[in-house]
């Protein structure tokens, strides 16, 4: 059913219209502009009065700027995703149910046990009810289904929250890496709500975990070009198609670390939505790596030596990731930091370059982020991979708290698990109106996306909103 067609087409036509008025109101002030000028000096008038059409056209010029420079962009609310418990998948059953499976040979067990300890991941992640059957259901339809589990929940929520309609949505953004359906993920969410015809939507695929960074860097993006309008972007990860069964160790990596969750966030740059929104974005800032090879093979999806498909990790994954992290924060570096500390890590690169220091970066001045931001928000990607981050980012034990609460708790949960940490800090009551918070999205490519994100409003009741409702209190944990 489409929903009030005639308010699209109103809507349309009276931005042409506005539009059209705004060039010739313009052409008009240029043409009365050059008119009078020519008159005085046809007339030959004193030289104090060409300085009339002069100022007229800089009041002109000055109120063009004002009234085109583009509208701030607000997070007014998120929703993060509590998995129901059937799902929880406890070390002793996943490694039971992949005994049962006559698919893993003894040393894919052992290394699948190795890594769960490893992880820094608890008992009581969750994995979608495709991989709890014996042997997993893989199919479209199943994979189908988990995306309505994952994303009607927290859309649902989401407008229950912000008091918005699905026919308020001028821009929807769904990002999934690895299951991209015909139609769309973003098609299935405009069928279930019933959205706008005229709404404009896009499924980022490929993207790894920096895709919810990137999928809010392309939200205000848009929203900056298409003036009182809202946009949601949905981020999540369909595990049941992406689920290794060979034995290749480095394919394993994945389905040890990768768990169920999704994440909705509601942008605008309405009027009526800014005096309720949580959040500024104040800046986001992409860079890649793509354009090298080593980079590009880092992190794979391809086939098995048997034709099993499934998701490669190698092992200068890590090297290549601190690289595209490092330009990431040096060009951040330079829009967010005091000149002096910019100074100083400048001059630490050059002379790394004189000096030649090896490929660890030894002898690089790592620059105090957290003198300008209060709170980070890291790529969950394992409890050792969180802690060499915040080593190299001289990140306190506080500063990476939100990320191995999220690690320990609900997993690695892709893109998605930035806005879980978030919901940490909140749920800790430690975000106040007037902190910075840095979104840190590394994902395959290897890309690398920084959102800042300023907040707004004091924020009250947020321990008792999913997904920290039930376990806030148990954390900080002491995870080593």
């Amino acid at each position: 059913m489409e929903p009030i067609p005639e308010q699209s087409h109103a809507s349309l036509l009276s931005k042409l219209l506005l539009s059209k008025l705004s060039h010739i109101m313009w052409s008009c002030t240029l043409f009365f502009v050059a008119s009078s000028e020519l008159f005085l000096i046809l007339q030959k008038l004193e030289p104090k009065l060409h300085f009339l059409p002069l100022c007229f056209l800089l009041i002109c010029f000055l109120l063009k700027w004002l009234l085109s420079r583009p509208s701030p962009v607000y997070i007014v609310d998120f929703s993060c995703l509590k998995p129901p418990n059937y799902c929880r998948v406890p070390f002793a059953a996943f490694i039971e149910n992949a005994s049962q499976f006559k698919l893993f040979e003894p040393k894919s067990l052992t290394f699948m046990a190795k890594a769960l300890q490893a992880s820094g991941q608890s008992e009581n992640t969750y994995l979608p009810s495709p991989l709890h059957f014996i042997p997993p259901k893989t199919d479209q339809n199943e994979a189908i289904r988990e995306v309505h589990k994952l994303l009607f929940p927290i859309i649902d929520d989401l407008f229950a929250k912000t008091n918005v309609s699905p026919i308020d949505i001028d821009i929807l953004i769904v990002n999934c890496s690895c299951f991209c359906p015909s139609p769309s993920l973003s098609s299935i969410v405009i069928n279930k709500y019933s959205m706008r015809s005229d709404i404009k939507s896009f499924h980022i695929s490929g993207s790894g975990c920096s895709a919810s960074a990137l999928g809010i860097d392309m939200a205000q993006r848009l929203l900056r070009v298409h003036k009182n309008s809202t946009a949601m972007v949905l981020s999540t990860e369909i595990l049941s198609t992406g689920w290794y069964t060979g034995n290749e160790i480095p394919k394993l990596i994945l389905n040890c670390i990768f768990r169920m969750g999704s994440a909705a966030i509601l942008l605008s740059n309405k009027n009526e939505l800014k005096k309720n929104a949580k959040y500024r974005v104040l800046r986001t800032l992409r860079t890649q790596s793509a354009f090298l090879d080593d980079g590009y093979l880092s992190a794979i999806l391809e086939e098995d030596s048997v034709g099993k498909r499934g998701f490669s990790v190698r092992k200068n994954v890590l090297h290549v990731a601190r690289e595209a992290l490092r330009s990431n924060i040096t060009a951040l570096g330079y829009q967010v930091l005091p000149l002096s500390e910019t100074l100083r890590y400048v001059m630490s690169l050059f002379k790394l370059r004189i000096l030649k220091k090896d490929s660890k970066g030894k002898g690089i001045y790592v620059p105090n982020f957290m003198s300008v931001i209060q709170h980070i928000c890291l790529p969950c990607t394992g409890m050792s991979v969180i802690r060499e981050t915040g080593k190299a980012l001289r990140l306190s034990e506080r500063d990476i708290e939100p990320a191995l609460a999220t690690m320990h708790r609900f997993g690695n949960q892709s893109s998605s698990s930035l806005w879980y940490e978030l919901a940490y800090l909140e749920a800790k009551q430690r975000v106040k109106k007037g902190d910075t918070v840095w979104l840190l999205g590394m994902g395959s490519g290897p890309k690398c996306t920084s959102v800042l994100l300023k907040s707004v409003t004091p924020l009250s009741g947020e321990p008792n909103n999913a997904p920290w409702a039930d376990c806030i209190q148990h954390y900080p944990l002491l995870i080593h």
